[in-house]
C-alpha cells in the first residue's frame, strides 16, 4: 500500500484541511504557553494530536504515521540532540578545568566591563559566527552558556540568545537554506541570496538594540545604544555587501567578524554609561582582582590563549569542515561519509503524485560530518590540551575526566532529549501526512495579498521543523508557484520564505528546548516562549510589511 499526501483531504477543501492541520500546533503552544505544562508533556500531546489528524483527517495509514514519527524521533536524537549535548559538554569541560574563570576575566575587558555590551557581542556577533559555521542549535547552546558565565540570569540569557539567533539564520551553515531553495526552484541561489541580503539586514540593524532591552530594559538601551547600533548597522551592511557582491555562502562569516571588529574599535572611543550599576543590577559578578589594570596582571598571555582555545578551535574546525578546498575538498570528503538510510517501509510507501518516493523519507546518518561530532572532536582536543596545567593544579583536567563529565551532562539533559525527539516526531508526521503543505497551500491562495503573507509560511515552516532549511524544502517551490499564479515576483517570495524563517526559529520548540537546557531551565520552555513570542511576532510583522512593499513600486527598487 502506498500513500500520497494531498492538500485537500477533508471535504475536498484546502481551507478546512489546513485549519484541521493546525490543530497539533495549537495543542502544543496552548499547553506550553497557556496551561504551562512541561515541554515534553506538550510535545507528547501535540504528537498524539498530529497522529490523530494524520490518520482520521488526512487518511494516512496508522502504521505509516507511526513510522514517520519514529524517523523524526531518531533525527531528533541524532543529529539534533547530539549537537546540543556536545555544545553543552564543551562548555562543561572549560568549567571543570577552571579555564572559564579566565574567560570571564577576558569578557570583562570587552566593552569596558559593561555586561550589557558583552552580552550583545557574544550573542549577536559570536553567535552569528557559530550560526554561519555550524547552525542547527549550536549557536544557541554555546552562547547561552557563555552569557550565564558573565552573570546574565537564566531567563534573560535564554531570551537574548534566541532573539540574537534571528538575523544570521538565513545564511546559516554556509547559507544552506538559500542553497536548498535554489536547488528546488531552479532560481540561482546567488540571486535568492542577494534578495535576502536586502531584507534581513534591516533586522540586523535593530536586533542588538532589542538585546539591550531584553538584558537591561530601557535604561540599558539609553546607556549603551551607540555601540549596539554600530554593531547592528555594521553587521547588516556587511550582510548586504557580501551577499550581493562577494559570496552569499560566506555572508554570516564576514558580517560577524566585521561587526565584532568595528564594535571593539568603537568601544575604544566611546564608553557606555552605568556599567557598574548595570552589573550590580543584573547580578553579574566582576571577576576577582578586578580594577584598573588588574585583569591584565592576573592573566598571562598563555592563560588568555588557553581560555580562548576551545572557541578558536571550534571556529577553525568548522571553517575547515565547510570551506577547505585547497588540495582536498574537505566538505565533500566529510559529506561522502554520510550514510543514507531509506526509512524501512516508509520510503517505498509514501510517494509523491508522480509515484516517486519522497526524499524526506531517507535518513542521513552523519556520523562524521555532523556539527555534533565535530564538537565532540573539539572537546577531546580541548581536554587533551587542558590535561597539561600551567603551574596551577586547579586547571588540570584529564580526557577520562572529560568523558565522565559527558555522561553526567547527558543524564542531566535526558528530558531535553525527550522533548527534542517528540518535537521532531511531530514535525515529520505533519510533513509526511500533508498537514504542513496544506497550511502553506491555503495561505498561498490569497492572491495579491500573498506578498504580505508569504513570510508567514517561512515562519510556520521553521517554527514547526526548527530549521530554515527544512522550511525552504517544504515551501520554496510552493512560494514560486504561488508567485506565478498571483502575478508577484516569484524570486521575491522564495526569498521571503527564507527571511520569514529566521524569526520563526525564535519560537521553534526545538530551539526553546535547547535554550532551556543550556541555561538550566529544563521544563520551563513555556516561560521562555512567553518572553520571546512577542519579539517573534513583531519582527515577523516588519518582514511582512517589507516584502509587501518590495512587491510594489514603493520599495520595488530595492530588488536586484
Amino acid at each position: 500500500m502506498t500513500f500520497t499526501p494531498v492538500t485537500d483531504p477533508v471535504a475536498g477543501s484546502v481551507a478546512v484541511s489546513a485549519l484541521i492541520g493546525l490543530i497539533p500546533l495549537v495543542v502544543f503552544f496552548v499547553l506550553l504557553a497557556v496551561v504551562r505544562t512541561k515541554a515534553h508533556v506538550a510535545g507528547a500531546f501535540a504528537l498524539l494530536a498530529a497522529l490523530v489528524v494524520a490518520v482520521a483527517a488526512y487518511r494516512m495509514p496508522l502504521g505509516l504515521a507511526g513510522l514517520a514519527a519514529s524517523q523524526g524521533a531518531v533525527f531528533g536524537a541524532f543529529p539534533v540532540f547530539w549537537i546540543v549535548l556536545m555544545a553543552v559538554w564543551l562548555y562543561q569541560v572549560t568549567v571543570v578545568s577552571g579555564r572559564f574563570e579566565d574567560l570571564r576575566r577576558i569578557f570583562d575587558r570587552i566593552g569596558g566591563g559593561d555586561v550589557r555590551i558583552q552580552a550583545v557581542l557574544i550573542a549577536f556577533c559570536f553567535g552569528g559566527l557559530m550560526e554561519a559555521l555550524a547552525g542547527f542549535g549550536a549557536p544557541v547552546a554555546i552562547t547561552a552558556t557563555m552569557l550565564m558565565a558573565i552573570g546574565i540570569k537564566p531567563l534573560r540569557a535564554a531570551a537574548t540568545v534566541l532573539v540574537a539567533n534571528t538575523a544570521p539564520v538565513a545564511f546559516g551553515a554556509i547559507a544552506i537554506p538559500i542553497t536548498t531553495a535554489g536547488s528546488l526552484t531552479g532560481i540561482p541561489a546567488a540571486h535568492i541570496g542577494a534578495i535576502v541580503g536586502r531584507q534581513t539586514p534591516l533586522l540586523a540593524f535593530a536586533v542588538p538594540l532589542l538585546l539591550l532591552l531584553i538584558v537591561d530594559g530601557w535604561r540599558g538601551l539609553r546607556d549603551a545604544w551607540a555601540p549596539a547600533l554600530v554593531t547592528g548597522v555594521t553587521f547588516g551592511l556587511a550582510q548586504f555587501l557580501c551577499s550581493n557582491y562577494f559570496s552569499y555562502e560566506l555572508t554570516d562569516v564576514v558580517a560577524s567578524l566585521v561587526g565584532l571588529g568595528v564594535a571593539i574599535l568603537f568601544l575604544r572611543v566611546w564608553t557606555p554609561r552605568g556599567a557598574e550599576a548595570a552589573r550590580a543590577r543584573l547580578g553579574g559578578v566582576r571577576p576577582a582582582m578586578a580594577g584598573p589594570g588588574a585583569t591584565e596582571k592576573a592573566l598571562s598571555a598563555p592563560r588568555v590563549w588557553l581560555a580562548l582555545f576551545p572557541y578558536l578551535l571550534v571556529v577553525v574546525v568548522f571553517g575547515a569542515a565547510n570551506l577547505w578546498r585547497l588540495g582536498v575538498d574537505l566538505p565533500k570528503a566529510l559529506a561522502s561519509t554520510n550514510i543514507a538510510v531509506p526509512w524501512p517501509v516508509l520510503h517505498s510507501a509514501v510517494v509523491a503524485a508522480d509515484g516517486k518516493p519522497l526524499s524526506s523519507t531517507v535518513y542521513s546518518f552523519q556520523w562524521l560530518s555532523s556539527p555534533g561530532t565535530l564538537l565532540f572532536l573539539c572537546g577531546l582536543a580541548v581536554a587533551a590540551v587542558y590535561s597539561f596545567n600551567d603551574g596551577g593544579g586547579r586547571y588540570r583536567v584529564t580526557v577520562a575526566g572529560a568523558l565522565g563529565e559527558l555522561w553526567r551532562t547527558a543524564v542531566k539533559m535526558r528530558f531535553a532529549a525527550l522533548t527534542i525527539m517528540l518535537v521532531l516526531a511531530l514535525a515529520y508526521v505533519m510533513n509526511l501526512s500533508g498537514q504542513t503543505v496544506a497550511i502553506g497551500t491555503w495561505l498561498a491562495g490569497t492572491g495579491a495579498a500573498f506578498a504580505f503573507l508569504s513570510p508567514i509560511l517561512g515562519w510556520i515552516g521553521t517554527a514547526v521543523t526548527g530549521s530554515d532549511t527544512s522550511s525552504n524544502a517544504l515551501f520554496a517551490k510552493l512560494q514560486q508557484t504561488a508567485g506565478h499564479a498571483a502575478g508577484i515576483n516569484p524570486d521575491l517570495l522564495v526569498a521571503a520564505n527564507t527571511a520569514g524563517g529566521v524569526v520563526g526559529k525564535l519560537i521553534s520548540p526545538q530551539n526553546l528546548a535547547i535554550a532551556a537546557t543550556s541555561v538550566g531551565m529544563d521544563g520551563q520552555e513555556s516561560t521562555i516562549l512567553r518572553k520571546v513570542l512577542w519579539w517573534s511576532l513583531g519582527l515577523l510583522l516588519v518582514l511582512c510589511t517589507l516584502v509587501f512593499l518590495q512587491s510594489t513600486p514603493v520599495l520595488g527598487w530595492m530588488l536586484p
